[in-house]
């Protein structure tokens, strides 16, 4: 009878065991799915490594807090379909094992060079918008639409040669002045080369080392669709002659294709000025204190070496928050709803800039997979974005001047970097004033 029990017994936990042994890892695996999906990682603040001063303090500039690269589709406007195309070419996942290559326009628009076809006219990605899209467009923003899939054009007058070695100078481009003007504004680029935008060896104001400054001007061809001009082809090659330091491109120099000189210049820096540490960009109407800009961008090269990072990462200007779209036709930042919804990312004013020359490169990457926007200190903003990158704010970057009761007193400049906007004249005053200050500013 005992032996009975005792097999039994036997039987009855061989056969128990493996229910057990099941009911266990049951519970195990419900609570590894219960933990996995409870678990929550630790919110970690991220910052890139970009010095450069903000509005409050001098701590490094802040990744941006929102997205603004999203899925969402707005279908009445264009720019936002032609990103979000472009968007899903570039997606690897989307894109899968393909090679990546963008089909060629179906057919061609016409071109901003007139009869001319452009040697690379796919440099851009963006599909090109269909007649319809164009005839719902303001006459302007309609023309910037035909050909804001072309990126390429042909350089005019080159300066290959700007940022070589020679024998007055054996120093690199500390910093390199490309400033954005027109054909017939000679009086602007003459004010600048007599001013602020000398090349050659530039001293610090405050007595530290200075740096080799060399200037450009960034032109298109003049276009005579805004009204008649002079012709002026023949003393642009004289000024040319004389100084060497214009850069002419063949594409209508209108307001909304400022834009284009980013583009074609961040191509020239690449191939003819790599060695360049810094680059200013700006308006031919601004006043800089380049000295005092040369002692800031020392300070901040200084601070980079500590970090013994690869690039140093700056952009700084005088930077514009929450902003949206001007709705309103009579002004030329007017951008209709039916080309472009949504905010701006944050962007620095575009009376000018200062940012590294490896920055710019990595900016001159990173357009190619953003389409072309009518406003050049935004679309900066929207390539920015793209990299994870905001621009500091400096309180010296004026793109609004100085309070009115200041404008005249050359004592209220001695904390500024960048002032917008002076007459020729009033830079040339204003240099003078600046170099014979008096003793109590």
């Amino acid at each position: 009878m005992g032996k009975c029990c005792k097999c039994n017994g036997r039987l009855l936990c061989l056969c128990l065991l493996p229910c057990m042994m099941t009911g266990h890892l049951l519970i195990y695996i419900m609570v590894t799915i219960f933990v996995t999906v409870s678990y929550a990682p630790p919110k970690i603040t991220i910052h890139y490594v970009a010095p450069g001063i903000s509005a409050n303090s001098g701590a490094l500039a802040s990744h941006p807090l929102g997205p603004f690269w999203n899925l969402h589709l707005e279908n009445s406007a264009l720019w936002n379909r032609l990103q979000h195309s472009l968007d899903r070419q570039n997606n690897p996942i989307l894109r899968g094992n393909t090679t990546g290559t963008v089909r060629k326009p179906k057919a061609e628009l016409p071109s901003q060079t007139g009869d001319k076809r452009l040697p690379d006219r796919t440099s851009c990605k963006c599909s090109e918008a269909g007649p319809h899209d164009v005839n719902n467009m303001p006459e302007q923003i309609g023309v910037f639409v035909r050909s804001m899939h072309c990126r390429s054009y042909p350089i005019l007058i080159n300066q290959p040669t700007t940022c070589k070695r020679n024998k007055t100078s054996r120093e690199y481009p500390m910093l390199l002045m490309a400033v954005k003007s027109q054909v017939g504004n000679f009086e602007n680029r003459q004010a600048i080369r007599e001013t602020w935008g000398r090349s050659g060896l530039v001293e610090g104001e405050s007595h530290r080392k200075g740096g080799l400054v060399r200037t450009v001007f960034l032109l298109g061809r003049q276009d005579s669709s805004t009204g008649p001009h002079p012709d002026l082809k023949n003393f642009l090659e004289l000024e040319n002659r004389k100084y060497g330091d214009i850069l002419q491109w063949d594409f209508k120099d209108t307001f909304y294709n400022l834009t284009l000189k980013d583009l074609l210049f961040w191509h020239w820096l690449q191939q003819h000025c790599p060695t360049a540490v810094f680059v200013f960009k700006g308006d031919d109407d601004v006043f800089v204190r380049t000295g005092a800009l040369l002692d800031y961008l020392h300070q901040q090269w200084e601070e980079h070496k500590l970090r013994n990072q690869t690039h140093i990462n700056l952009f700084v200007g005088d930077v514009i928050s929450n902003a949206f779209p001007n709705r309103n036709p009579s002004t030329k930042y007017y951008i209709p709803e039916n080309f472009y919804k949504g905010a701006y990312p944050t962007y620095a004013g575009g009376g000018g800039v200062v940012y590294s020359a490896s920055l710019a490169l990595r900016l001159k990457e990173v357009s190619k997979n953003v389409c072309l926007f009518p406003i050049d200190d935004v679309y900066l903003g929207m390539c920015l974005q793209r990299l994870g990158l905001s621009p500091s704010h400096h309180p010296g970057f004026l793109t609004f001047d100085l309070p009115e009761t200041d404008r005249g007193n050359p004592c209220a400049h001695r904390s500024v970097l960048m002032v917008h906007r002076r007459s020729p004249k009033e830079m040339l005053t204003l240099w003078q004033q600046l170099h014979n200050l008096p003793a109590h500013c």
